[in-house]
């Protein structure tokens, strides 16, 4: 089986409503959280179906993080992980962080202290068979 993979430069998209992913692509949505006092973050993800219909959703307990770019490229890679391990591999993939989501829409490498994620996120994108991304405004995954 041939392996085709999209990778589109990220963009923002500026309607706050859901917009569906193309026949046969699944949208992955994910988004992080840090709780300083609790020393710990969360990350969770949710994919859907081009009729909205959720095809699976996970949330799990992650470290203690100190920066909003640490926590959404980790949150985007246990998203892309448990997308493949639940079996997706045509995906559009979301996020409200336009730096991360310019690192793993990039064919670069990445120099900076988060470049270790980002090139994990790069290996695991290799394995889908086709992806595309996009960067969406702050509280408007759709």
């Amino acid at each position: 089986m041939a392996q085709e993979q999209l990778t589109l430069p990220s963009t923002t998209q500026p309607k706050n409503t859901w917009q569906p992913p193309p026949p046969s692509v699944y949208k992955l949505n994910f988004d992080a959280a840090i709780f300083a006092e609790l020393q710990c973050s969360g990350f969770g993800a949710i994919i859907r179906n081009s009729d909205g219909e959720v095809m699976a959703a996970m949330s799990v307990k992650g470290p203690s993080i100190n920066s909003s770019e640490e926590a959404k490229a980790l949150a985007c890679r246990k998203a892309i992980e448990f997308s493949m391990e639940v079996g997706f591999s045509e995906l559009l993939i979301e996020g409200d962080n336009a730096t991360v989501m310019k690192a793993v829409s990039s064919s670069s490498g990445n120099h900076s202290l988060l470049g270790h994620i980002y090139a994990d996120i790069q290996c695991y994108l290799r394995g889908l068979q086709s992806v595309l991304i996009s960067s969406i405004k702050k509280g408007g995954i759709r």
